[in-house]
């Protein structure tokens, strides 16, 4: 049974930091694509990044050079730390691994 676990989120001011993890068991990490996306109060799921499982990365243009993607194929653990942040960046955050997604874990950003 595929697990992802979500934890990092929570309540910061504009400007500041946040990593999230997502920890996953039951799946074979290392060979799997990862990802994170956001959906904002009243939007639609979008994605924010993805790391294959050779390391490449895609990032949405609204986090370029603020967001940076990364794994620990060790751990089974993909990661996302988020810089710089916005009251815009406000939403609930998911990663995925391969086709399982995570339960979602809220980030707010006050102004």
């Amino acid at each position: 049974q595929v697990q992802l676990v979500e934890s990092g989120g929570g309540l910061v001011q504009a400007g500041g930091s946040l990593r999230l993890s997502c920890a996953a068991s039951g799946i074979i990490f290392s060979i799997s694509a990862t990802g994170w996306y956001r959906q904002p109060p009243g939007k639609q799921r979008e994605l924010v990044a993805h790391i294959s499982s050779g390391g490449r990365t895609i990032y949405a243009d609204s986090v370029k050079g603020r967001f940076t993607i990364s794994r620990d194929n060790a751990k089974n653990t993909v990661y996302l730390q988020m810089n710089s942040l916005k009251p815009e960046d406000t939403a609930v955050y998911y990663c995925t691994v391969s086709t399982f997604w995570g339960q979602g874990t809220q980030v707010t950003v006050s102004s």
